[in-house]
């Protein structure tokens, strides 16, 4: 064989909470565009955001559902982004202090148990929403920006396109279980970059 397949999976969960990760305002999938918006979710200067307590929870229960390590220190860094849907101009993420760090889910494989590492699980806020009509150009929605996000990182154990449907299909089962997240792709709650 001349080429080894390699896969490593980024999965982006949307917390099943009731309100942004910095605020107060709804998340509430299908509502008027821009009905849920407020000076922090737009990053007016002067705003003080405060972290909803509920999505730590989620993360942490999800981290120890798949075998992390739970940091009791964590920091929220800023990540600049030039998108048109990101109305401060930054995404605020955790990097360097994540809040779960060195886990794991095992998979079968031919009947034979295997491990994929999961390097991290972090709190981050989504952007917001652009839609295309294709008359008037591009329109933004601001109801998404700063919805509470889990990112799954995993390491690069996969090695087939089996593998990943297998890690993914699992980890949805895992979330889903634990009801932090309803894993529901069509609406953008579970997405996943190979």
């Amino acid at each position: 064989m001349q080429y080894e397949v390699v896969i490593g999976l980024e999965v982006h969960a949307q917390l099943k909470v009731n309100t942004k990760i910095f605020c107060g305002c709804s998340i509430e999938f299908g509502a008027e565009a821009n009905s849920h918006g407020c000076p922090i979710c737009l990053g007016h200067p002067g705003t003080l955001p405060v972290l909803n307590k509920k999505a730590v929870d989620y993360t942490i229960k999800a981290g120890l559902a798949t075998n992390h390590t739970i940091n009791y220190e964590s920091i929220f860094a800023r990540k600049n982004y030039f998108y048109p849907d990101l109305p401060k101009g930054y995404q605020t993420t955790q990097f360097d202090k994540p809040t779960c760090t060195d886990g794991f889910l095992d998979i079968f494989v031919n009947d034979t148990e295997k491990r994929i590492g999961i390097t991290r699980i972090h709190m981050e806020e989504d952007a917001g929403k652009l839609k295309h009509d294709g008359t008037n150009g591009s329109l933004f929605d601001v109801n998404r920006a700063g919805t509470p996000l889990m990112e799954i990182v995993s390491e690069p154990d996969m090695r087939s396109a089996k593998e990943a449907y297998d890690y993914l299909a699992r980890l949805k089962q895992i979330l889903t279980y634990l009801d932090v997240c309803d894993g529901n792709m069509e609406e953008g709650s579970m997405r996943c970059d190979a």
